[in-house]
């Protein structure tokens, strides 16, 4: 199959605008909703198998890390701190109720927000940077910015 770009108009006139949200839920291709999204927990595939879109456009880096660490860590440690405090708890206490809070919140929203990203970028179409060399041509006074 050939392998598009995100940027590529012929490649996404075919298909349906998908939410990124619903597409980053479901872990499934953000161009045709229907091809899988990654070949292991978290590692993406190289392209979807069925419209053939290439991944390689995708760079979320450490976005869902920052977010668990943001909105389930900080949280599960605060329980974990409250339960010290309020009850001065038992190592063994921790182990059976901070432990599994931390591992709840904190490993399954990694694929989810992963696929969000991921599907985000697809959606609005987010390229790399690039710099603007002396052979580039001068944009027009006044005209919006190429990008």
């Amino acid at each position: 199959m050939l392998a598009r770009s995100p940027s590529d108009p012929a490649a996404s006139s075919s298909y349906p605008k998908l939410s990124p949200f619903e597409c980053g839920m479901r872990a499934c291709c953000p161009r045709c909703g229907q091809g899988k999204l990654f070949k292991g927990f978290l590692t993406l595939a190289p392209r979807c198998e069925v419209c053939g879109l290439d991944y390689s456009f995708a760079d979320p880096a450490d976005g869902p890390a920052f977010f668990v660490i943001c909105f389930g860590c900080v949280p599960s440690v605060i329980f974990g701190l409250w339960i010290e405090v309020a009850f001065q708890a038992p190592y063994w206490v921790h182990l059976v109720t901070t432990l599994p809070v931390m591992l709840l919140t904190c490993v399954p929203p990694l694929r989810p927000l992963k696929g969000w990203l991921v599907a985000s970028q697809y959606y609005h179409k987010a390229e790399e940077g690039r710099l603007v060399t002396s052979s580039d041509p001068a944009p027009a006074p006044g005209s919006p910015p190429q990008g």
